[in-house]
C-alpha cells in the first residue's frame, strides 16, 4: 500500500508537469482514479522522454567537438551544417526512416520495414518495437535523436573541405534509407535480430553505421590542404579551441546517460541504474588506456586523444551496456581507449585525413564493442534482457562472437558500398570538395557568408584594406588566407 501511494503521488506530479506524455492512451484516465499500470506507463514515458532530450542534446556535443577540432576560419560552416543535419535528418527520418526501421515489412521483413510512413502507423504497425508500451510519439523521439547521432558522425572525417549541398543530400538518403536498413536487421525484427545479434544501444547500427559512411566520404574526398607533406608524411593542424573540444566531450559523456539507460524504452522493472554504471565506469577507462597509450608513443598526456578515449570507451559499451558486469566494462573501455589510439596513428598513416578521429573512434570503437558481447555477456544478463547466448568467457562458446562478427562484417560492408556509391555520384555531378581558394580563405565566408567570429572579419579586412578601422591586437595571430 505504502508503494502503492508513493507511485500515485509521483503520477500526480508527472500530471502536472507533462500531461500528454503522462497519460497518452486510447482511453483518457480521470485524475484520481490512475491504476499501478498507468502510473508505470507515465513513469516510463517521462523517462524515454527526458533520455530524448539527453541524446538530442549530443548534437551540442558534437558541434563544440568539432568546433575545437577546426581551425577558426572554419567554425561557423561547422554549427550551420549541424544545425541543417538536425533539420534535415528529423524530416527524413519522420517520412520514411522511422517507417524502413521499426515497420513489419511484410515479405521484406527480413530487409526493411514497409508501412508507417510519415508517422501515420498505429502502435502495431511499428512491430520492432511493440515490446516498449510507451506512445508511438515518444519512441520515435528518442529514435530520431539516435538517427542524428550517427549522422552527426559521417561528418566528423569531412570538415574543413566539403561543400555544403553535399552535406545536405547525403543526410536525406543516409537518414531515411541507408541508417533504417542497418536499423532494421538488428533492431527491427530482421535477419541479424533473428540470429540473435547483441547491440543493445547501437554500437554497430549506430556508431559502426556512421563511421562507415565518414570512411567512405573521405576517401573520395581527399585530405586537406597541408595534411601532407611532398613525400606523403602526415602533418599536424591543429584544432583552434582545445577547451571547447573538452566541453563537447563532456556534453557528449552526459548525453550518454540518456543513450544506453534510455534504450531499455522504460524505467520501471529495468536495470537502468546498472546500464549507467557500466557506461560510466567504460568511459572513465578508456580515458585512462588513451592516457596510457599517449605517454607511452609520446610521453606526453595529448588532451585531445583523451577526450577520444572516451568516446571510443562509450562507443564500445553501447552495444554491451546491459548483457557485461561492471569489471568487464572496464577492460572494455581500456582497451577501447588503446584501440582508438592505435587506429588513429594507422589511419593518419596511410593517408586518410580525419581532423576528428571518428574513425579510430567510432567505427574501431564499434567494432570492438561489439565483438566484446561475445566475449563478456554474462548468462543471468542475457536471460534478463533475452537477446542472445553469453560471451566466450562465460562457457558460451564462440556461437555469440560469431553472430557479433558477422554482424560487423555485413552492416559496416554494406553502409559503406551504400555510402560510397552515393558519394561517388555525388562527386560525379555537382562535386564534393570546394574550391582550392574557398578552403584557404575558410569555408565560412565562401559557403555562408559570415566568420564565425567577428574578430576575424575586422583583422582580415584590415589587412586586405577593404575596410574595418581596428587591426589585429598586438601580438595576437590571425586566420589569413593561408592559415
Amino acid at each position: 500500500m505504502r508503494r502503492f501511494l508513493l507511485l500515485v503521488m509521483a503520477a500526480l506530479l508527472l500530471v502536472a508537469a507533462l500531461p500528454a506524455a503522462a497519460f497518452a492512451q486510447e482511453t483518457p484516465v480521470v485524475q484520481g482514479t490512475a491504476t499501478t499500470e498507468d502510473v508505470a506507463l507515465a513513469v516510463d514515458t517521462t523517462f524515454v522522454f527526458v533520455a530524448a532530450l539527453l541524446v538530442l542534446f549530443m548534437q551540442a556535443g558534437f558541434a563544440m567537438l568539432e568546433v575545437g577540432f577546426s581551425r577558426m576560419k572554419n567554425v561557423g560552416s561547422v554549427v550551420a551544417k549541424i544545425l541543417a543535419m538536425m533539420g534535415i535528418g528529423i524530416v527524413a527520418f519522420w517520412a520514411a526512416g522511422f517507417a524502413f526501421t521499426f515497420s513489419d515489412g511484410g515479405g521484406l521483413n527480413q530487409i526493411i520495414g514497409a508501412q508507417g510512413f510519415f508517422l501515420s502507423g498505429d502502435e502495431a504497425a511499428y512491430a520492432g518495437l511493440a515490446w516498449t508500451a510507451v506512445p508511438v510519439s515518444v519512441k520515435f523521439l528518442f529514435q530520431v535523436a539516435f538517427a542524428l547521432v550517427s549522422l552527426a558522425i559521417v561528418w566528423g572525417t569531412m570538415l574543413e573541405r566539403t561543400k555544403f549541398a553535399v552535406y545536405c543530400i547525403f543526410a536525406v538518403v543516409f537518414a531515411g534509407l541507408i541508417y533504417p536498413i542497418v536499423g532494421h536487421w538488428i533492431w527491427g525484427g530482421g535477419w541479424l535480430s533473428e540470429f540473435g545479434m547483441q547491440d543493445f544501444a547501437g554500437s554497430t547500427v549506430v556508431h559502426l553505421s556512421g563511421a562507415m559512411a565518414a570512411l567512405a566520404g573521405t576517401l573520395l574526398l581527399g585530405p586537406r590542404i597541408g595534411k601532407y607533406d611532398d613525400a606523403g608524411n602526415p602533418q599536424t593542424i591543429s584544432g583552434h579551441n582545445m577547451p571547447l573540444a573538452v566541453l563537447g566531450v563532456i556534453i557528449l559523456w552526459v548525453g550518454w546517460w540518456g543513450f544506453n539507460p534510455g534504450s531499455a524504452m522504460a524505467a520501471v522493472g529495468q536495470s537502468i541504474g546498472d546500464i549507467a554504471l557500466t557506461t560510466n565506469l567504460a568511459a572513465g577507462a578508456g580515458v585512462l588506456g588513451a592516457m596510457t597509450l599517449s605517454y607511452l608513443y609520446r610521453r606526453n598526456l595529448d588532451v585531445g586523444m583523451m577526450g577520444n578515449g572516451a568516446i571510443a570507451a562509450l562507443v564500445a559499451i553501447t552495444a554491451a551496456c546491459a548483457f557485461v558486469a561492471p569489471w568487464a566494462a572496464i577492460v572494455i573501455g581500456f582497451i577501447a581507449g588503446v584501440i582508438m589510439y592505435t587506429a588513429l596513428i594507422i589511419v593518419d598513416k596511410i593517408g586518410v585525413d580525419d581532423p576528428l578521429g571518428a574513425i579510430a573512434a567510432h567505427g574501431m570503437g564499434g567494432i570492438w564493442g561489439t565483438l566484446s558481447c561475445g566475449l563478456f555477456a554474462t548468462p543471468e544478463l542475457v536471460e534478463v534482457t533475452g537477446f542472445g547466448r553469453p560471451g566466450l568467457f562465460y562457457g558460451g562458446g564462440l556461437a555469440q562472437l560469431g553472430v557479433q562478427a558477422l554482424g560487423v562484417l555485413t552492416c559496416g560492408g554494406f553502409v559503406f558500398v551504400a555510402s560510397y556509391a552515393v558519394f561517388a555520384l555525388l562527386k560525379a555531378t555537382i562535386g564534393l570538395r570546394v574550391k582550392p581558394e574557398d578552403e584557404l580563405n575558410g569555408l565560412d565566408i565562401s559557403e555562408h557568408g559570415v566568420y564565425g567570429y567577428s574578430e576575424q572579419l575586422i583583422a582580415t579586412d584590415y589587412q586586405n584594406g577593404s575596410g574595418g578601422s581596428m587591426p589585429a591586437p598586438e601580438g595576437r595571430t590571425t586566420q589569413g588566407t593561408t592559415s
